[in-house]
This record gives structure tokens, sequence and C-alpha cells, in this order.
């Protein structure tokens, strides 16, 4: 294990000593050794393993049409694909690359933030000017491009996404969220001039989570993970400490909805806890931290570090930082990190 302060890229085992911390959560050396008990469902490889092989079965096409030219771009080449994700319904993402880049590129496969989608390709030149290709994958429901027709059988009371289908792991919303982010990493193998040796999962906040989902269930066919203030780790802890945020959805549906469901709640969200696939999860990891972070609580996100089983894992920590983190700091930390483990695009 080792950190990385935000001022430089050398790697350390020493904390701040005077970092603010919000008062209910625990300082740098209390975090950096935090194992909390989290006993997983006795089925919880064999749920996911049924989940991976029906979505498989429910095989499509996948489509890719150039783009570009309705963007104005002229050092980079979007194309708008579609792929098979849960039960095979299409899923929305871009692809940007180089324009005149040599393939194979090294692809980063992005998700996306809480209620947010795929946005404009726009939005997501970074990774290409870098010399890498991008997925960027939608998100069921809450982007613009991929609804969600399954919606479960259960209430969904509490505002958003979160209690969607909270009745069961089988109809529960993250399912298929986390089935589609698996399958945008199937889908990198039938796309020409990208890498399937060299794929990065991606992601902050709920994309975070869900790039520690696809690295736990995937294995050795991720090579790296950059995972940003998590999301979808640690959700009783996240519940009962968030001051802002989805996992407040869990609070107002415990509190007003289903006083009596906390046990059954939190059974159902185990399938889908980032800390779950932590132990699964092999390939060299890069997480980011913010101490002052209302929405994904420091000790949510240590909770999922801590138990990451990769023998290869760094923290970027944000001492002064809310939910956003390093902000326009972070990515030139990610990108000096791929490349120190061979993870550049060849020039």
């Amino acid at each position: 294990m080792s950190l990385l302060t935000p001022h430089h890229l050398t790697s350390s085992s020493q904390h701040p000593e005077e970092s603010p911390v919000p008062p209910a959560d625990f300082g740098l050396d209390e975090l950096a050794a935090y194992r909390p008990e989290s006993p997983e469902p006795q089925d919880f490889d064999a749920f996911w393993r049924r989940t991976l092989e029906t979505a498989r079965a429910h095989d499509g096409e996948v489509r890719a049409e150039r783009v570009t030219p309705q963007y104005g771009l002229r050092t980079v080449e979007v194309e708008d694909v579609r792929f098979p994700g849960w039960n095979g319904e299409p899923v929305a993402a871009w692809l940007l690359r180089p324009r005149g880049a040599r393939g194979p590129l090294p692809v980063v496969v992005g998700y996306q933030g809480y209620s947010g989608g795929r946005g404009l390709p726009t939005e997501h030149l970074f990774w290409s000017a870098a010399g890498y290709a991008q997925l960027v994958v939608d998100s069921r429901g809450q982007g613009h491009d991929t609804p969600d027709r399954g919606e479960g059988d259960g209430t969904q009371w509490a505002e958003g996404f979160m209690t969607r289908g909270i009745d069961s792991p089988e109809n529960h919303y993250y399912r298929r969220l986390m089935t589609d982010c698996v399958r945008a990493v199937d889908a990198v193998d039938r796309l020409p001039g990208l890498d399937p040796e060299r794929v990065v999962v991606s992601g902050g906040s709920q994309g975070g989570g869900l790039a520690l989902a696809v690295a736990g269930l995937l294995g050795d066919r991720v090579a790296a993970v950059l995972s940003d203030v998590p999301f979808l780790c640690h959700y009783r802890q996240g519940a009962q400490l968030s001051l802002d945020g989805p996992y407040q959805e869990l609070v107002k549906y415990l509190r007003w909805h289903s006083r009596h469901r906390v046990q059954p709640t939190f059974a159902t969200l185990a399938y889908f806890d980032g800390v779950h696939f932590a132990r699964r999860a092999t390939a060299p990891a890069l997480f980011s931290v913010a101490l002052m972070d209302p929405i994904c609580p420091p000790r949510t996100v240590y909770a999922a570090f801590n138990s990451y089983a990769g023998q290869e894992r760094t923290m970027t920590v944000w001492p002064f930082a809310d939910h956003a983190g390093g902000c326009g700091s972070n990515p030139p930390v990610q990108l000096a990190w791929l490349h120190a483990r061979g993870l550049a695009p060849e020039l």
C-alpha cells in the first residue's frame, strides 16, 4: 500500500500530521487501519456468475458510428457506440481516440457519477488528448440514451435509484447497471483498434464504485483501476455518516417508508457492495479520498481500499476536499501513475 499526496507523486507511508476530518469520521491513522466486518452473502459469487452468464446469453451486435463531424473536433475521432448489456438491451457509449493513432490502443473504460449519463463527447477529451482510447459508458435510467426497462418489483419511493428493486438482489437496479458495466469491457474485444490486454476501468463517485465492481468480477481481464471518491461501498456506514447525497435515500426509505425492513434492505445491498468486490479485485488500483466529503465519507472509501485484494493499491488523499476530490488536479496524477505501470500509449 502507498499514499500519494496531492502535491507530488512520490509514495509515502507517512500521513500528514494535521488534516481536517469531518467530526463523524476517523483520523488518517484510524482510516488506514479500518477493516470493518462486512459479511458477504453466501451465494455472492454464484449470484454474479449466474447474472453474467444470463446477460452474455442475450448477446447482440456491437455497433459504432463515426460522428466526429457533428462536434467539430480535429484531433479526436468520436464514435457513437451501442453494445448489449443487461438482458441484451442496448447500452450507449462514446468511443474517443486520437485521430491518426496507430492501434491497438490502451482503453480507459469510464463509468459515470450518480444521476449522470455519458453526456457529450466534448466533455470527455482528457484521455484521448493523452493518447488513449476512451469508452464513456452511459448509465441506464440516469443518462439520456439508455433507458432502464426493468425497474424491478419493489417499492421505488425514496427519490432515486438506491431503493429501486430493493425487495431482492434479483430485482435491484444495481444488478442491471453493474452488468452493463461488465458488458462494456466485453465490448472492447469487438471494437477495432483497442487493446483488450490494456483495459483500465475508471470513474468517480458512483463511477468509482462501478469500476471496483467490474474489477472484482473480471479479475485479470482488467489491467488497472482508477477509483475516485468511490460510492457504493459500505452502505450502512454511508447511510449513517453521510450528510448529503444518495446514501440519504436509504435513510429516508428506512425512516419514513419501511422502518421494519432494515435488515432485508442491507442484505440486498450486500450483493452490490464495493467492499465485497474489492476482496476479489487483483489489478493495480489507484484510489482517491476527500477527507471533508459529506457524500462518500472517508470511512466508506477506506473500507473498500483496505479490503482490496490486489498487492498494489495506492491512495491519493485530498485533505481539504469535499466530494469533488482533486478536481482538475487528479487526472495528471492518474496519468503519471498509469505511465509508471507500463500502461502508456505508444507514440
